[in-house]
């Protein structure tokens, strides 16, 4: 039986990986090996940090909120429960962005939510 040489096949694959590296420093983009290491690696911090990305644009949100709110004389946590309180139903985000660009609507908000404790 004669051995099967995978030249061409082997060949495919080494390029797909080496394209996926390109952009990467050093032999990470020019040797199989090294290259294949770090694509994985890559894939690895790509899945984690696709959940990572909710957690620090929530971080991001509250921040702007609890900035706004001390504006108002609030703490994040008491604007939040007196909001809960007061029936309004309005997300982080959209609270963080009213934060932000509409000062006066986040501020009726805030008195909604002191009216309400």
């Amino acid at each position: 039986m004669a051995r099967v040489k995978g030249g061409t096949v082997t060949r495919k694959r080494r390029k797909k990986v080496l394209k996926l590296a390109k952009g990467y420093t050093g032999s990470k983009h020019l040797l199989f090996k090294s290259a294949n290491a770090q694509v994985m690696n890559s894939y690895r911090y790509a899945f984690r940090d696709r959940r990572q990305r909710k957690r620090d644009f929530r971080k991001l949100w509250i921040a702007r909120i609890n900035a706004a709110a001390r504006q108002n004389e609030l703490s994040y946590s008491k604007l939040m429960h007196g909001l809960k309180v007061a029936g309004i139903d309005i997300n982080r985000k959209m609270l963080a962005d009213l934060a932000v660009n509409d000062a006066t609507a986040f501020t009726a908000f805030a008195d909604a939510a002191k009216k309400a404790l």
